[in-house]
């Protein structure tokens, strides 16, 4: 289908420390839940309200995976580029299908930047795979919300 686009930008805080996993053919795939959030005075109250999202992440890339594995902690502020899929599975208790929707990295225009931190322009993208390695030490505690799901 021409015309179309499927692409997600985010930039966010990690809710938890990676999770990283072995797929059943060998490889690692690391799996994050990004946090996103905005807000805004209220008109008729004044008061601070605010909004937040929660992202499901999931990277194939082996060299993403271990930079990830590697560098990121709760609480490190991440740039994602990638695709939004939406993946079915069968609950193991229930039987029931169940449905996840995900942004993926994986293959070309996909990236993660690490953002913040004393960590200046350490990009990690598929096409050209970098990292920097300042310490990443400087990571807020402003996540320490319980994560959904």
């Amino acid at each position: 289908m021409a015309g179309s686009l499927n692409k997600v930008l985010l930039i966010g805080r990690l809710g938890a420390d990676p999770e990283i996993k072995q797929m059943v053919n060998g490889k690692s795939v690391a799996r994050l839940s990004l946090a996103t959030s905005q807000s805004w005075k209220d008109k008729n109250t004044g008061e601070k309200k605010e909004k937040t999202e929660w992202h499901r992440i999931v990277v194939f890339n082996e060299g993403l995976v271990s930079v990830v594995q590697q560098y990121l902690k709760k609480g490190a502020q991440i740039y994602v580029e990638g695709q939004l899929t939406t993946r079915k599975w069968k609950d193991e208790q229930s039987g029931q299908d169940k449905y996840s929707t995900e942004i993926v990295i994986q293959g070309y225009n996909s990236s993660l930047t690490m953002l913040g931190g004393g960590n200046p322009g350490g990009s990690i993208s598929n096409d050209n795979t970098q990292s920097n390695n300042d310490d990443m030490s400087q990571i807020s505690n402003d996540m320490d919300d319980e994560i959904p799901f």
